[in-house]
């Protein structure tokens, strides 16, 4: 079994910062990709893809976070972090942390996520 737990959210002001961790722990073997998605307040029909990032360390941003979002990753600490400048309202929303997780040596894989931590970003 696989532990995803997330940290770094919060209350900020419109123009601020967050880091966003999650840390992965458990059976891993290694991890292929991470992702970070959120669903915003009120909107549980729709949850967006952030960000992404591969086991090489290539990423991808949704368009409204590019230039403003930073997705990094750490693979000896199975830990990746999202850094979060230039924060809107519209940003707020409960992040939740995706990893796909290599269990065993024979390649065999399987999807995680963690339960979110919350980002509100005022005016």
């Amino acid at each position: 079994q696989v532990q995803l737990v997330e940290s770094g959210g919060g209350k900020v002001q419109a123009g601020g910062s967050l880091r966003l961790s999650c840390a992965a722990s458990g059976n891993i073997f290694s991890i292929n990709h991470w992702g970070w998605y959120r669903q915003a307040p009120g909107n549980s029909d729709q949850r967006e893809l952030v960000a992404a990032i591969t086991s090489g360390g290539s990423t991808d941003y949704l368009d409204s976070v590019k230039g403003r979002f930073t997705l990094s990753r750490d693979n000896a600490k199975n830990t990746v972090y999202l850094q979060m400048t230039s924060l809107q309202p519209e940003d707020t929303a409960a992040y939740k942390c995706y990893a796909e997780v290599v269990v065993d040596n024979t390649g065999r894989v399987m999807d995680y996520w963690g339960k979110g931590t919350l980002v509100t970003v005022s005016s």
